[in-house]
């Protein structure tokens, strides 16, 4: 393994160029997928690639590549890093965007030192991770591995009826080549961790294994609106107070299979949202994560056990469908151990562990071999605009991405 040193000054610097584009009052981001913001920092990013000679291609799902050519073996597929650059609306500064910057500065170094690897190296932004304009989320990375289709991605819409197809459309970004032409020999994604263990436990990174199942339903209650003064209590249908006791039995379930699963309720809009009118309808989301799937099977055979028995008391209906499931996780063995050897060669004390959250690395291992990289945050608080990691977290990160994918490249070589 070459002994190359990341900038860790670059790295924090780019982080915070990048940060300029749909920056938020309270130091957060919001870069919704296809937004204008997401429109500016895409062609920031772009130009920075460029500026370094590499090559900027993007499928007709907006995924951007930019490769380094190698030396001996050009004929394999790149060595892949990278992220993605949407936000949540109210999101931090590094959730996805440090696995893209880290990546440029991973290349950065290669470009610095004259150093050339043997296979062609790629950076990585995928489109739509996040999911919170266009359900669901790792869209186009999905696409990308075939879970989805093209079509049904170009369909997605966001709550103002808009869809993904023009909205890619719109912000210039639906390219040429067809999606899932492209291929890896690998990929490497560095993320922060987005909860509390290596803090806790005074790790700097987190070699990680795979990632639990998830699995998302919308569920819309329906009642009668009605007058909140002249409706006496015995006679009202009142959706919200059904959906209130769904969501405290969403918490319940999840709680009642411990210590991995998790429940959460994120999203809820109530009709017709006046102070005096009896709600007549109620949309909510849910979102059970666990690493086996036959605990998600129970949670959802729970989930639906409770609609008629706390809905039907009330006269309410329903509809509930699932609309996203992906299954648990696990990544390449050999591209643990090159993170664990490119860890140990930079000294940095580790961890194993198992992703809470859904990455794009998640779907692209269906087609290539995958992993990631954790680093702390602050509090393990992300998806919030206090969303905090260090300047030497990063540098620490980028450095084992560098060391991981380097191991990688002299075994091709």
């Amino acid at each position: 393994m070459q002994n190359l040193t990341i900038d860790g000054k670059r790295l924090w610097d780019t982080l915070m160029d990048s940060a300029r584009f749909g920056a938020t009052p309270k130091g957060g981001l919001c870069r919704l997928t296809l937004s204008d913001s997401d429109r500016a920092v895409r062609d920031w990013f772009k130009a920075q690639c460029e500026a370094l000679g590499l090559a900027v291609t993007i499928d007709d799902m907006g995924n951007m590549f930019a490769r380094r050519q190698g030396t001996s073996r050009n004929d394999l597929p790149p060595i892949a890093m990278g992220s993605h650059l949407d936000t949540q609306p109210t999101g931090g500064k590094f959730d996805g965007v440090l696995g893209v910057l880290a990546a440029l500065e991973a290349v950065r170094t290669l470009v610095a030192a004259g150093y050339a690897t043997h296979a062609p190296v790629e950076i990585v932004n995928w489109t739509n991770e996040e999911g919170a304009r266009f359900a669901p989320p790792m869209l186009a990375s999905g696409v990308f591995a075939g879970v989805f289709s093209r079509d049904y991605a170009y369909a997605r819409t966001d709550r103002d009826g808009k869809t993904f197809g023009a909205e890619l459309e719109r912000i210039g970004y639906r390219g040429e080549t067809p999606v899932g032409a492209h291929t890896f020999s690998a990929m490497f994604e560095l993320h922060i961790e987005q909860g509390p263990i290596l803090e806790a436990e005074g790790k700097s990174i987190g070699i990680v294994q795979g990632a639990q199942g998830v699995r998302w339903y919308e569920v819309t209650v329906t009642g009668q609106e009605a007058h909140t003064g002249a409706t006496p209590m015995p006679l009202r249908k009142n959706a919200l107070l059904g959906s209130a006791r769904m969501i405290e039995h969403i918490d319940a379930i999840a709680r009642a299979h411990p210590p991995h699963a998790v429940g959460t309720v994120g999203l809820i809009e109530s009709r017709p949202n006046s102070r005096n009118v009896v709600p007549g309808e109620v949309f909510f989301s849910i979102d059970f994560r666990h690493p086996d799937e036959t605990t998600l099977d129970a949670m959802e055979a729970e989930l639906r056990a409770a609609l008629p028995a706390v809905l039907t008391p009330l006269q309410l209906t329903w509809h509930e469908t699932r609309i996203w499931s992906a299954a648990p996780v696990k990544f390449s063995p050999e591209l643990i151990d090159c993170v664990r050897q490119g860890a140990a060669a930079a000294g940095f004390a580790t961890r194993d562990m198992i992703s809470g959250a859904g990455h794009d690395a998640c779907y692209v291992s269906r087609v290539a071999p995958t992993t990631m990289i954790f680093v702390p945050c602050a509090g393990g608080i992300s998806h919030n605009e206090a969303e905090s990691t260090s300047s030497d977290e990063c540098t620490a990160g980028a450095q084992v991405l560098l060391n991981a994918v380097l191991e990688f490249d002299r075994r091709l070589g």
